[in-house]
């Protein structure tokens, strides 16, 4: 895919950051159907094009690492470990939170806020690189990759608002932004080894998986399983059809 058509695309993902907070009809609590479509696209997109990628990656890898000898059968557990590092990052919101809260404020404090951004700054750094980078069979995998994590990143927008309030407009969302365009323009410009770009490919796929159940799961959030699956197996079906 040519580089101007993939910027087309990172425009669009910047456009889905700086907009999401006018999409008031996609509300947290109780859960939009449109988030629970898009948590069962993102799913979908992990399981049938992100792992059998991580597979492919880890056949190539086999025999090169002298040195990191463990990443050539268990490329996965950077996957786990990216799911882990969002879940301990979630966690330590959400206590921040609770904490401010006895003290009026309603959101966590600078310092983890700047962390949790931080960290979602390098996951999106991820999906800009691998949107030039990634490996994709036709040119419609890659529109299907935008769809899938344009989606994705309208259900984090809500949840980062959601932890981190006015911070999170003021400063998060244009650090996103930023980011997505920084990963890109390092695709532009240089191309990393097939065990970076299967690492990076691990920490995006644990980072999804986590960040989508973190937003489905809890009882509040009165999610809406019909709309997931739908979300998933309609997807599922768009991807088979490449």
């Amino acid at each position: 895919m040519g580089v101007w058509v993939s910027f087309v695309f990172v425009i669009g993902f910047v456009i889905i950051h700086l907009s999401s907070k006018g999409m008031k009809f996609l509300k947290v609590e109780p859960r939009s159907r449109f988030l629970s479509v898009a948590g069962g696209i993102a799913v979908a997109y992990v399981f049938l094009h992100l792992l059998p990628e991580l597979g492919e990656y880890q056949k190539e890898l086999d025999g090169k690492l002298q040195n990191l000898s463990f990443l050539e059968n268990h490329v996965y557990i950077v996957a786990m470990l990216g799911l882990a590092l969002f879940y301990g990052l979630e966690q330590l919101a959400k206590s921040s939170k609770r904490h401010n809260k006895k003290n009026g404020e309603h959101k966590a404090t600078a310092s983890v806020f700047w962390l949790h951004i931080g960290s979602f700054a390098i996951y999106n750094a991820t999906i800009g690189y691998l949107l030039l980078r990634g490996e994709y069979q036709t040119e419609w995998g890659v529109v299907f990759y935008f769809i899938a994590m344009g989606v994705h990143f309208i259900t984090n927008d809500k949840g980062l608002r959601a932890t981190h309030k006015e911070d999170y407009d003021r400063y998060g969302r244009w650090l996103l932004a930023v980011s997505i365009t920084v990963g890109w323009l390092v695709g532009v410009f240089t191309e990393v080894n097939d065990m970076v770009l299967s690492i990076l490919s691990a920490f995006l796929a644990g980072g999804i998986v986590l960040n989508v159940m973190k937003e489905e799961l809890p009882e509040e959030r009165e999610s809406s399983f019909p709309a997931f699956f739908i979300g998933m197996i309609g997807y599922t079906v768009l991807l088979l059809l490449l």
